[in-house]
């Protein structure tokens, strides 16, 4: 943690290298003494320290200087950092004019020139106050800063990154928080310039793309290697079970995953139904447990990084990567999962993201406090999100197509939805319309049952219907259903027949596609079974077949 800044500015080089000396002297081991020659270079290091989140604890400055008297200066630095304490130091001939600056700025003293011997003169007065002013300290926030306003939808997107990949974020709301008002102007760029992501060392991106900052706060977005024995595409519950007892049994293995480790299963609020945890986790807490485990063994991780194409030339299969790259292997599991359907309702994309989220958008909740917010499903992941929601939100409205939730809802979740006071169920409906300026504000619902239509107040709508495979990268070359989920093993066969082109003297493997190599587990996978622990068990069940079709090929 940087320590922090004495800021002593003087026009005079001989008096500033002396309190520069006298500071050093004495604070040295738990303080930054910072110095600056006139008023304009000192505004320029505060600007640059508030950029890199470093704390100023003192500002101690000469009164008379050319073209920005200290008193001038003290009134521009005050916005950037009001904590810090402010030093006068005057000659004798200003003392009117310091006494004055304690009512114009609070200065917090003024120091007479000269000051020695300084062990009485300024050492004193000093310690007093940076004692007060370390009473009051809280150290700063040491990572990714991001400026925005709630409805920009790219900075919702940033938040959904750096949360799902663990990496430490603070979000600054420049409507209701003074700081995000301030680093705009010491970044110098105003509200249209949005997002402002500021890095850990000061560096700040403008407007920056999900790659630019990935690839800035450390996130593997490149293979090491171009070859593997296996390469996972997907990073959920089945692509993860997979990558650990892959690389545990001496596979060299590269995951890769579009968006974070975790896939779908990631976002869930709690997941209270998994063998061995009786209290429930989250997603999270699930997902990073599996990545921290694949990674003990080896497993090298790609995310965020896409998937467009494959490819198979002889016992070799080379999967195309969003970049234009290229990376081999012998064996290829695809673990997507799936993603869920787009609403078909009029003028909807433009809330995306600005109200109008698919998944738990679990980083929003709290954004959601006190307002109305709408819950579109009626599977597990759907009561999952509006339980968890029903703490921060004054209501929450589920919209559920069918005529009840027990029929494709955990009983426990159902339970739990109807004992909550503040989460309404509303069956046989649908949403028919929404409203709202730069985000959403009204929701139209139609009850099927009855023709009725009402218009609802509501800030944002989360989405749990449908289930798309998202498998077009593979058209041509794997083998889909009418859906676009893959067929595997005995769905492949045709009264009894090996697939078309199929040359292997043996029927394909229980999760192996009309490719020999390219194998298939969870969601996207065609008749599969929609959990997570079984996600986990065909990842885990993958891998043994994988090892049949290496030994045969190596």
């Amino acid at each position: 943690m940087a320590k922090p800044v004495l800021l002593t500015v003087d026009d005079d080089l001989d008096v500033l290298r002396a309190v520069e000396r006298d500071l050093r002297k004495r604070y040295t081991a738990n303080y930054r003494v910072v110095r600056a020659n006139s008023g304009a270079q000192a505004l320029e290091v505060l600007q640059t320290l508030k950029l890199q989140n470093e704390p100023v604890a003192l500002l101690l400055v000469d009164q008379r200087m050319p073209q920005m008297g200290g008193v001038d200066f003290l009134e521009q630095a005050i916005p950037l950092f009001p904590d810090a304490k402010r030093v006068l130091l005057t000659a004798y001939a200003d003392t009117d004019a310091a006494i004055k600056a304690i009512n114009q700025v609070r200065i917090d003293y003024y120091l007479l020139k000269p000051w020695d011997p300084p062990e009485q003169s300024l050492y004193p007065i000093l310690d007093d106050l940076l004692d007060d002013w370390q009473a009051a300290y809280r150290p700063t926030f040491q990572g990714v800063r991001i400026v925005g306003h709630r409805w920009l939808a790219e900075g919702y997107q940033l938040k959904n990154l750096l949360a799902r990949n663990h990496v430490p974020y603070q979000w600054l709301d420049i409507e209701t928080s003074n700081e995000a008002r301030q680093l705009l102007r010491a970044a110098n760029i105003d509200e249209h310039a949005l997002p402002l992501v500021l890095l850990a060392d000061g560096t700040k991106l403008v407007q920056p793309t999900i790659r630019d900052v990935a690839a800035r706060v450390g996130l593997q977005t490149q293979a090491q290697n171009p070859f593997y024995d296996l390469i996972i595409v997907g990073g959920g519950p089945a692509g993860l079970a997979a990558a650990v007892y892959g690389a545990s049994e001496g596979l060299c293995t590269l995951l890769i995953e579009k968006e974070a480790p975790g896939g779908q299963a990631g976002t869930s609020s709690r997941i209270e139904n998994y063998l061995g945890f009786p209290s429930g986790l989250s997603g999270d807490a699930l997902a990073r447990r599996a990545v921290d485990q694949a990674r003990r063994f080896g497993v090298e991780i790609l995310a965020p990084q896409t998937v467009t194409g494959l490819r198979v030339d002889g016992q070799y299969r080379f999967v195309r990567l969003g970049d234009g790259t290229e990376v081999s292997c012998h064996a290829l599991l695809i673990a997507t999962g799936v993603t869920w359907r787009k609403l078909g309702v009029p003028g909807i994309d433009r809330f995306q993201d600005r109200g109008l989220y698919y998944g738990a958008a679990v980083t929003e909740a709290m954004s959601c406090r006190d307002e109305n917010v709408f819950v579109i499903g009626a599977g597990n992941s759907a009561g999952q999100a509006a339980l968890y929601l029903a703490d921060y939100a004054a209501n929450v409205t589920m919209l559920v197509r069918g005529d009840s939730l027990a029929k494709s809802m955990s009983q426990y979740l159902v339970d739990r939805i109807e004992s909550a006071a503040n989460i309404d169920v509303r069956l046989n409906t649908e949403v028919s319309a929404v409203d709202g300026n730069d985000h959403l504000e009204s929701v139209t619902v139609l009850n099927n049952a009855t023709g009725a239509t009402e218009t609802l107040p509501g800030t944002a709508i989360f989405s749990f219907i449908g289930a798309a495979p998202g498998t077009d990268w593979l058209q041509g070359i794997v083998e889909r259903d009418e859906r676009g989920f893959l067929l595997s093993g005995p769905d492949l066969m045709q009264s009894g027949k090996y697939p078309p082109g199929w040359q292997q003297d043996r029927a394909p493997f229980l999760l192996e596609t009309n490719v020999p190599g390219v194998f298939v587990a969870g969601d996207v996978r065609r008749g599969s079974v929609k959990r997570v622990a079984s996600g986990v068990g065909e990842g885990s069940i993958a891998v043994q077949f994988i090892h049949q079709y290496l030994s045969a090929v190596r």
